[in-house]
Order: C-alpha cells, then structure tokens, then sequence
C-alpha cells in the first residue's frame, strides 16, 4: 500500500481574494460537508497521518472550519493549514486551542499580489496577533512571501516586500535585516515556532504553458496526492483543475484509485525521471528537482 508524507484535502473551491499570481478555477465553487470531509479521513488513514486542508480556494472560508479540525483530530489526523491571512481575526477562535492543527502557513504575498488589497498594517497586526497566541499552542507558524523575480535587483515587488519585513522585525525585536539571512527557497527563525520564508514566484502548470523535453522528477503519488472539493483525486496539490484525473473518491475507493494504472504509469515514469503526463511536461515546479 502506497503511504504520502502528507495528503491534500481541499475543503472549499471559493476564494476571497483574486490575487496575480492564482489563476481562477474554472471548477464550481463547492465547499466540503462534514460528513464528506469524514469519509474521506476514513479512506486516507491507511495512506497518511497528515493532511493539508487546500489545493485552490481559501480554507478560512469554511464556516465549519472548527469542526473540520475536531474531526481530524478524532481520527488521528495532524492539519497543516495554508491561508491569505485576511480572514484570521473572525476564526481565530475557532482554531486556537484544537489539537490537530499542527502548523499555519500564511501567504503573505497574497496582500500585494490582490488589486483590492488595502491596510497592511491592519492586515498584519491581526496575523501576528494569532500567531503569538498559536505559538503558545505549540502550533508553528511560516510566513510566506513566495514573489520574488528572478533577477532579484529587478524585483518589482522589493519595496513591497520590504514594508511587510520592516514590520516582522520591528514586532519581533529583530536586530538584523531579514532579507540578510533568508535565502531564495529556504526559511529563517525570527521566534519560537516562527518562520519567514521567501521563493520565487512559480508558474500554475498548464495545459496551454509550453512543453518541455519531459526529463525530470516529482515526488506526485511519491510523497503526496490531492483530493479535490468534489473527490477528484490528482497526483500532487498543483492540479488545481483536475487535469490529471486519477478518479473520483466518491466512487472508488482511494486506495484503488492511488494504486490504478493512469497512477502507476505516473509514478514509473517518474522513478524513470519522465514525465508522462502531458500536464507535468509542462510544468516548471519539476524543474526545482532538476533532470
């Protein structure tokens, strides 16, 4: 039996924010019910002990986020949560203090990267307010600011950015500049349980993006698989369209679905450094594991 590192559950299509660098889901908006949400914990936990409650779409929106949360924890499941942050104020009560959430990440490029976006300061204080609390919790917490450019003296975005680092220093007591030590695709420590974390920004694979050569790697159904709102299982958390529709989870057992022959073909090519499908070929996320 295939077993993941982590298994992507994504429990609301809907987002709130329309940010540059997130494509739209073509897919109908759809949120998760409880009772869904539950099978599918029963149909994963031979497979994983994690979960990571998005692929698209804003896991906060869910308005039973709380019990999304009891229920991991009842089935031995420990939640990473990736989110915006815009909606951290009127859910901090239902996230602090559950026992399963092991670890937030917030995309604090999405304030920059969404037209509408105004207040920062605002927008800041009410995540750094949570996540004092949540580290007490033992819960860890990774600020992401995932937009560089590639030719970093080039940033657009710099200044930008610049303003949200000045912010986590001054808040954090900080005695050095964090663009100092944080490397392109690597973290630093700016207090128990906190991390800041920058990257270059990456392309959504699609089927529309040009092709490659196919040489390569990518730990899809390796070390992880998506579950989409409506069941479609894909092999990694960048399918956001069910391009690669291994089948659905409200039909067919996960197990059968991770272990079918479009599945298995993935996996083989891949531990032949190929890529089969045509959705991997053109993306660039495997290119970070070289060829």
């Amino acid at each position: 039996m295939k077993t993941f590192k982590k298994v992507y559950v994504e429990i609301t299509s809907v987002c709130n924010l329309a940010c540059s660098f997130c494509p739209p889901t073509i897919r109908k908006a759809n949120f998760i019910t409880l009772d869904e949400f539950n099978s599918r914990l029963d149909q994963i936990k031979p497979h994983t002990n994690y979960i990571y409650l998005h692929v698209k779409g804003e896991p906060l929106l869910h308005p039973k986020i709380g019990e999304l949360l009891d229920a991991s924890h009842a089935k031995g499941f420990k939640v990473n949560i990736t989110t915006n942050g815009t909606l951290i104020k009127k859910n901090r009560d239902k996230l602090l203090g559950k026992p399963a959430l092991r670890q937030m990440n917030f995309s604090l490029h999405s304030f920059d990267g969404h037209e509408g976006s105004t207040n920062r300061d605002e927008y800041l204080s009410n995540i750094i307010s949570f996540i004092r609390e949540a580290a007490e919790h033992n819960v860890i917490i990774s600020l992401r600011l995932w937009n560089l450019e590639q030719d970093n003296e080039l940033n657009a975005k710099k200044s930008r950015n610049q303003e949200t680092l000045e912010a986590l220093e001054k808040e954090f007591n900080l005695d050095y500049k964090i663009e100092e030590k944080v490397e392109p695709g690597s973290g630093v420590k700016i207090a128990d349980r906190i991390y800041i974390n920058q990257d270059h920004e990456f392309q959504w694979p699609s089927l529309q993006a040009p092709e490659d050569d196919g040489k390569g790697f990518c730990h899809a159904l390796r070390s992880q698989a998506a579950i989409l709102v409506d069941g479609t299982v894909v092999p990694c958390c960048l399918d956001g369209e069910g391009v690669i529709n291994l089948g659905n989870i409200n039909t067919t057992p996960f197990s059968e679905i991770v272990d079918g022959e479009r599945a298995n073909n993935l996996y083989d090519g891949f531990s032949r450094r190929e890529a089969v499908e045509e959705m991997c070929r053109k993306c660039g996320y495997r290119k970070k594991f070289g060829v």
